[in-house]
């Protein structure tokens, strides 16, 4: 882990993060192609977003370490937009969506984002992932993914079909692309010292071109205009009454809602990383709210702070934002020194690291730990993915986020009742939360009690009780003592429940209530309903 250190000087700080940002530059180049040709858009585009993240946003983060930039959670997204709306139609509804989240920045409510149940942001992480996989295994096998991600399941066959095809060239794609997800694997694990510094993604790129290269493949590569200012498309504002108001709210909410949600959740691993700065999340949104409006006006891509460049910039030691600038400061100048080399790069490699990317996405120890906490985190979970990759992201993430508060109200409502009996004894446990809700359960448990016992109530895994319940408990007292019965609970335990300042133990024997008893039954009533 990075350990801000305060004596270290300009010159030192400098130098640190002058050798982060190029690592990160080395990384984020093929990305920020990758993510465009996986959005359905020009690979100018995404390099574009990535140069702004880093030369604009990165001076106005509130998160100094995190870099932002083009991110493959939003591709799922984006490609349905430009399908149904096009370009222009990405660039208003991606301006609407920054304003959103400029209002939700400079309303202070960033910290909501981070409120949001890990079962849901795993699955959509994992649903996205889903998606992103069975897109980009048809660009690998030279064929155009479809729109939906049920389409690429049902057609399958036809994508295997293509492959085996000796016309096409879908088999020496197919071969690079797993030459790619292969370096990718081994350079991963294997790469010790000096080496681990070199990103994997550089090194399964440079392998699969210079194969390609070598062999003269007949493969697609990247298509990059001379100059990257040809990427540049400022808004047409006549668009947008062309345009259905409905659509443009739509996609405008769900992208600011997951754009922001991925920005901030990102910001909170990488502050586990270092022991620098925290992250300011107003400011953070603000300046992603900003940064998206701009890519919008310029017909960019979405733009969010994306974890894993961020990781990569803190364990390369960047102690500043000036790594994040210095990034975007490299893609701007390979975007106009090095287009010819860029255009030797197979479309199959950038789809093979964007898969490999969704396989990453799908994390197996997060569904394992959400286990650990109960099988329904894991059902949310899975309903969330299924959503997601059966229609689309608006509507996994919402169902998702409804069965979390539904899950919430049952877990805060149940109360579950059982009785032990032991000769003349009885003893009532109750787990949970005993609310009014409760009162049918509770009534039942203890008009079964019989008359002329002893009844202990056990309240050790009690959550919570309110007033509704104690009455009910302090009415039945009363009838079952007129039967001979008496009732036996431990009332300074209900008074550190309601975190009572009185340390007055309470404690009642077998005998009949004395009036002090009922005195206490009566304070204790007065507390609840205070509470």
């Amino acid at each position: 882990m990075f350990r801000w250190n305060p004596q270290v000087t300009n010159r030192e700080t400098f130098t640190k993060d002058l050798l982060a940002s190029l690592v990160v530059f080395l990384m984020a180049l093929p990305l920020c192609m990758g993510i465009a040709i996986a959005s359905g858009v020009p690979v100018e585009k995404g390099i574009l977003t990535g140069i702004i993240g880093g030369c604009v946003i990165g001076f106005v983060s509130g998160s100094p370490l995190q870099i932002s930039g083009p991110a493959a959670g939003l591709t799922v997204l984006v490609y349905e937009i430009v399908s149904n709306h096009g370009l222009s139609g990405l660039a208003v509804i991606l301006v609407t969506a920054g304003l959103i989240q400029l209002c939700m920045g400079f309303a202070r409510i960033a910290q909501i984002f981070r409120a949001v149940s890990p079962a849901v942001i795993n699955g959509m992480m994992s649903g996205i992932g889903i998606t992103l996989v069975l897109s980009q295994i048809y660009v690998i096998g030279s064929m155009h993914p479809k729109a939906h991600a049920l389409h690429n399941i049902k057609h399958f066959p036809d994508l295997v079909a293509n492959v085996l095809d000796p016309t096409t060239t879908a088999l020496e794609s197919l071969n690079i692309g797993v030459l790619t997800i292969a370096v990718l694997m081994v350079w991963s694990k294997f790469a010790k010292g000096k080496l681990a510094a070199i990103p994997a993604a550089l090194v399964a790129v440079l392998a699969a071109t210079i194969t390609c290269c070598a062999m003269n493949l007949p493969v697609q590569h990247i298509e990059l205009p001379e100059s990257i200012l040809s990427g540049v498309k400022f808004l047409d504002f006549a668009s947008i009454s062309q345009m259905d108001p409905w659509a443009i709210a739509r996609f405008s909410i769900v992208l600011a809602i997951i754009a922001s949600a991925e920005t901030l959740l990102s910001a909170a691993a990488v502050d586990k990383l270092h022991r620098g700065p925290r992250t300011k999340y107003d400011k953070e949104l603000i300046a992603q709210g900003f940064g998206n409006t701009l890519c919008g006006l310029v017909g960019a891509l979405p733009m969010t702070g994306v974890i894993a460049r961020s990781s990569v910039n803190v364990t390369a030691g960047a102690k500043s934002r000036r790594s994040a600038i210095l990034h975007g400061v490299w893609l701007l100048v390979a975007a106009f020194a090095i287009p010819g080399l860029l255009r030797m790069v197979p479309i199959a490699t950038l789809a093979a690291l964007l898969l490999y990317t969704g396989f990453k996405l799908i994390d197996i120890k997060a569904i394992r730990k959400l286990w650990d906490f109960g099988p329904r985190l894991v059902v949310i979970y899975a309903i969330t993915t299924i959503a997601i990759v059966c229609t689309d992201l608006l509507v996994g993430v919402a169902l998702g986020v409804v069965l979390s508060i539904f899950k919430l109200v049952y877990t805060m409502t149940r109360l579950k009742v059982s009785i032990d009996r032991i000769e003349n004894k009885s003893i009532l446990h109750l787990r949970g939360a005993a609310t009014f809700l409760s009162l049918p359960v509770l009534a039942d448990a203890l008009d079964s009690v019989p008359a002329n016992t002893e009844l202990h109530v056990c309240m050790d895994e009690l959550d919570y009780v309110d007033h509704a319940c104690l009455e009910l408990i302090m009415e039945w007292e009363q009838t079952h003592e007129a039967t001979g019965g008496t009732l036996v609970m431990d009332w300074g335990e209900l008074r550190a429940m309601f975190k009572s300042k009185r340390r007055t133990r309470h404690s009642r024997t077998s005998s009949p209530a004395t009036a002090g008893q009922v005195h206490a039954h009566n304070a204790l009533a007065r507390e609840s309903t205070a509470v």
